[in-house]
């Protein structure tokens, strides 16, 4: 108790100097029971405040559990198809390429086929330098044999 509150208490109840018989008002009681009933629903007020930031706070965590099994949900998913995926986007990479093979295959057997007809072109004149030369004395004579 406060000095102010204890001296409240010897204050005069009715006007100076009626000689007035009458108990000192406690005003500590008036202000308790003013505003304890106030206070006490206050009370009942942050009880119930916390209440709802505990289920707030188990919720969001049951939110942030989910999220993240979806995400591992949707991690695995992408993980499966990816094989998939890469050869969706390699196809035409490929297909490009045997393109590309295919048309340096023709090119190498045309350029083997020009080179055969020239090597049948040139064969007969090249065969019979071979059998005068293979045929020519081996002491570098001219004579005939």
């Amino acid at each position: 108790m406060s000095l102010r509150d204890f001296l409240e208490r010897f204050r005069p109840t009715g006007t100076p100097g009626a000689s007035a018989a009458g108990v000192p008002a406690d005003r500590t009681a008036e202000r308790a029971a003013e505003l304890g009933p106030a206070l006490a629903r206050l009370t009942d007020v942050q009880e119930e405040a916390a209440r709802i930031r505990d289920a707030a706070r188990e919720a969001a965590e049951a939110l942030r559990r989910d999220a993240a099994r979806a995400a591992e949900r949707v991690v695995a998913a992408a993980r499966e198809r990816a094989p998939a995926v890469r050869a969706a986007a390699a196809e035409p990479v490929l297909r490009e390429a045997r393109r590309e093979a295919e048309a340096l295959r023709a090119a190498g057997e045309r350029d083997a086929s020009a080179i055969r007809v020239r090597a049948g072109e040139r064969m007969p004149s090249l065969v019979d330098l071979a059998v005068a030369d293979a045929l020519r004395p081996a002491g570098g004579s001219r004579e005939a044999p």
